[in-house]
C-alpha cells in the first residue's frame, strides 16, 4: 500500500465502512481522472486549471510508480512491468502536453483503463 493510499485510509471520512486499499486506489484515480476530464471540456478553456489537474495525475503515476517498484508489491511482475510502463508513458506525456505539443486525453483514457482493471471490468 503506498502513501496516498495509507494517508486516505487513514484521514478519509471517519464511520465509513472499510475500504480496501483496491477500492481506495480505484476512487483516488477516478478523483483525479474527472478533474483531468473536466480540465479538457471546461469553457472557455482555462491552461491554469488543466495545468493543476495534470500535476495532480502526474503524482498519482509517481506515487503509484513507487509503489510497484518496491520489493514488498505484491503483484504479478508482468503486470507491475506493464503498469510501470504506463507510469513512464504518463509522465513523458504529460511533458509533452504541458509543453502544447498534444492533448492530454489519452492520459484520461489510461486511468479509465486502469480503473476498469480495479474494478475487475477488464476487456479481454
Amino acid at each position: 500500500m503506498n502513501a496516498h493510499v495509507m494517508a486516505a485510509a487513514a484521514y478519509g471520512v471517519p464511520n465509513t465502512a472499510y475500504k480496501t486499499p483496491r477500492t481506495i486506489e480505484y476512487e483516488l484515480i477516478s478523483k483525479i481522472t474527472a478533474r483531468l476530464n473536466a480540465a479538457l471540456k471546461a469553457q472557455p478553456f482555462s491552461f491554469a486549471t488543466l495545468a493543476e489537474a495534470m500535476h495532480e495525475n502526474r503524482r498519482l503515476w509517481v506515487e503509484l510508480a513507487i509503489d510497484l517498484a518496491t520489493p514488498g508489491n505484491q503483484l504479478p511482475d508482468q503486470l507491475r512491468l506493464q503498469l510501470l510502463g504506463l507510469a513512464q508513458f504518463s509522465l513523458r506525456h504529460t511533458d509533452t502536453v504541458l509543453d502544447g505539443k498534444d492533448s492530454a486525453d489519452v492520459l484520461v483514457d489510461i486511468n479509465l483503463a486502469v480503473m476498469r482493471g480495479l474494478s475487475g471490468k477488464v476487456d479481454v
